[in-house]
C-alpha cells in the first residue's frame, strides 16, 4: 500500500535525525512547513527540541495549529515525538501558551527526586501499562533515550501507554488516543529498540490505518 509520511517542520525538530531512522526503514518524508504541505500526507510526524512556548508561537506562525487540530479531530494518525508529545496537550509549566489540546492533560515539571538530576537525560526502561502500536507488550526490556525536563499528567489514565521509573516517581513515557500517539523519548536515537519501534508504527500504517473509514 502507498501512503505518504509527512514530517512537521516548524523550525524546532531535530529533523535530520528522524529523517534517518525513517530512511532505515526505507521511508522518505515529505516536509511540511505550512498548511498546503499536508493535503497529500496520510500520517503526519511531529517532533521537537526545546521550549513548549516558542515551539507553539512556531506552530502559530506557520499555520499549522487549526491544520494539526483538524487533522486529530479527523483520527488521523499522528506521532509526536519528544516536546512534540508535549506540544499534544492544553498547556504547559515551562510557558503560558495554550497547547494543541488534542490530548486532556497538562505537561508538569519533572519531580523533585534526591537520585535524580533534571533534565532527564540518558536511559530508561519503559514500565508497558496498554497496548499501542509502538509496543510489543510481551518484551518488558525496552530502554530508550530520553532528554527532557518536563512530562505529562494525563486527564485519562486510559490513554497512558507506558510510563518510566524518575527516581521513585513513574513519568509519562507514552501516551496514545485512537491514531494519535506520542513518545516521550527519542526512537529515533535509541539504536535498535527505537528501530523496532518505528517499524511497529509503520507496520501499523502500512496495515491500513492510515485509511479513514
Amino acid at each position: 500500500m502507498g501512503y505518504t509520511l509527512g514530517l512537521i517542520d516548524y523550525g524546532m525538530g531535530n529533523l535530520h535525525s528522524v529523517r534517518l531512522a525513517f530512511n532505515r526503514h526505507k521511508k522518505v518524508l515529505k516536509n511540511v512547513k505550512n498548511p498546503s504541505d499536508i493535503k497529500d500526507c496520510d500520517a503526519l510526524i511531529l517532533p521537537g527540541v526545546g521550549s513548549f512556548d516558542p515551539a507553539m508561537k512556531h506552530l502559530n506562525q506557520a499555520n499549522l495549529i487549526r491544520c494539526l487540530q483538524d487533522w486529530a479531530a479527523s483520527n488521523k494518525p499522528m506521532l509526536g515525538i519528544c516536546l512534540g508529545l508535549q506540544l499534544l496537550f492544553e498547556s504547559s509549566e515551562e510557558g503560558t501558551s495554550k497547547g494543541l489540546g488534542l490530548l486532556k492533560g497538562h505537561i508538569h515539571k519533572l519531580p523533585e527526586e534526591k537520585e535524580e538530576r533534571i533534565p532527564h537525560m540518558g536511559w530508561s526502561p519503559l514500565n508497558l501499562k496498554k497496548p499501542c502500536p509502538l509496543l510489543k507488550i510481551k518484551d518488558q526490556t525496552n530502554w530508550m533515550y530520553f532528554v527532557h525536563s518536563y512530562s505529562a499528567i494525563l486527564e485519562d489514565t486510559d490513554n497512558l501507554a507506558a510510563t518510566t521509573n524518575f527516581g521513585k516517581s513513574e513519568v509519562s513515557a507514552i501516551v496514545w488516543e485512537g491514531r494519535l500517539g506520542a513518545c516521550q523519548f527519542h526512537p529515533e536515537k535509541s539504536a535498535e529498540a527505537g528501530h523496532q519501534m518505528i517499524g511497529r508504527w509503520l507496520n501499523w500504517l502500512e496495515r491500513g490505518a492510515y485509511l479513514i473509514t
